[in-house]
């Protein structure tokens, strides 16, 4: 068929030598149309939808629920245009069983029943770049790149070098044609996904499914992405027939709340730019060892130490005679320092025996002096304080806000925080 044609037409210097780039006035801007995955949530986080010709990773553990996401999307898919589902992993049979199991909705059962999604169960890389040049579907899944192998290569599957010569020939395929590559990645038992560091170089959006084994929902988290913003984060919940959105996924988090219990408190975390509020547990109880246990689920655990050794020093709590656990209720992970503040005020509700009022959010970072420092995106947090029916908020007294409808309690330093939300009690004591 000849070789390939030139995007850009071939131009000269004026010393003879030609010249293939563009000013970046000259370069076209026009977008090409983003294809709906079928899930909000999926769209939100890839940042509008799947953009043709990139190249998405999903990694995660295993049975989290990664093929079922995009087995689901496929079908979703499938309804508009061709889509090719590659497994090295599982029989064509194994994924048909599966693809019944999930069609329960009528949407998601014409996806399945249609012409137009395709099953290859091959780990070949050759065979599979021939069915996606001679199918040209809108949307191809390899699930998993690390069972995939290149014949001209000794090394076996799922090594260094296979994946990343085979991931760089689906790039170079995929984005001569513009299909849209969704691959799956193994991850290793530390949770970083598995192969070489080139290959989340490589593709353009970098996505972690993850989620407890032991509870429903699932996290979709993008931390790296070309064509919208990174730490974005989608909610998901695990049933019988395959994944289902969250739309209000605090209301998750604080559907099991327990508001008569000493040592809780609640926060509003921020995933991306989505707010969430979830209820921090702790307990403090004395030790009856020399060194005093601590142990945080959910929590940063050198940001809990760091508190515990602020509530000490400068609020004169002994916690070094107690044993202190931590843990965000749900199992979600709060990594953000404005989670400081609840963890502090719960820590000291448990060690005093008292209870925050349940409908008292807690937002701000604690420094090394005790003082309450701002966060970002405040408003969007008090807002989604509001909308689930909070009514009062703590928070760091450099704050500058529009009404968000709560009543405001600003302060300074954690001392501060413990009169306020705790007004019985004597933190210091």
């Amino acid at each position: 068929s000849g070789p390939p044609q030139r995007l850009v037409p071939q131009r000269s210097r004026g010393n003879g030598i030609p010249q293939a780039a563009l000013p970046l006035v000259q370069v076209s801007s026009d977008r090409h149309p983003r294809l709906s995955s079928g899930f909000g949530e999926f769209d939100r986080v890839l940042g509008g939808g799947i953009v043709p010709g990139s190249l998405v990773l999903i990694g995660g553990d295993p049975g989290i629920g990664k093929s079922t996401l995009l087995l689901q999307t496929a079908a979703h898919l499938a309804k508009r245009g061709p889509v090719l589902y590659v497994s090295g992993e599982e029989s064509a049979q194994q994924i048909k069983l599966r693809a019944v199991r999930i069609s329960g909705t009528e949407s998601l059962r014409l996806g399945v029943e249609s012409e137009q999604l395709y099953l290859l169960a091959e780990t070949e890389l050759e065979a599979i770049l021939a069915e996606i040049q001679a199918l040209q579907p809108q949307v191809a899944i390899i699930d998993s790149i690390q069972a995939i192998f290149w014949g001209q290569l000794s090394s076996a599957p799922g090594s260094v070098s296979q994946v990343r010569e085979c991931a760089g020939l689906l790039m170079r395929v995929a984005k001569k044609l513009g299909v849209a590559l969704l691959i799956v990645g193994h991850v290793t038992k530390d949770g970083s996904l598995a192969g070489p560091k080139v290959l989340e170089h490589l593709v353009d959006t970098v996505l972690y499914f993850e989620g407890d084994r032991f509870q429903s929902h699932r996290l979709l988290r993008a931390v790296k992405n070309r064509f919208g913003a990174a730490q974005e984060v989608g909610v998901f919940e695990m049933t019988a027939s395959g994944l289902v959105e969250v739309d209000n996924p605090s209301q998750l988090f604080l559907s099991s709340r327990d508001q008569a219990t000493p040592g809780t408190a609640t926060i509003v975390a921020c995933e991306g730019t989505r707010p969430l509020v979830v209820e921090v547990q702790a307990l403090v109880s004395p030790t009856s060892y020399s060194s005093p246990r601590r142990t945080a689920t959910g929590i940063e655990p050198n940001r809990f130490l760091q508190i515990l050794a602020v509530l000490e020093k400068r609020v004169g709590i002994p916690l070094s005679k107690y044993d202190a656990y931590i843990a965000s209720a749900g199992g979600i992970q709060v990594a953000e320092p404005a989670a400081d503040l609840g963890v502090a005020v719960a820590v000291a509700a448990s060690f005093r025996d008292r209870q925050v009022d349940p409908f008292t959010v807690l937002i701000g970072e604690v420094g090394l002096g005790g003082q309450v420092r701002p966060v970002p995106q405040l408003e969007q947090r008090l807002k989604e304080a509001a909308k689930l029916g909070f009514r009062h908020a703590i928070i760091p007294n450099s704050s500058v806000l529009a009404d968000s409808g709560l009543r405001l309690s600003r302060v300074q330093r954690v001392l501060e925080a413990l009169f306020v939300a705790l007004p019985s009690s004597e933190p210091g004591q």
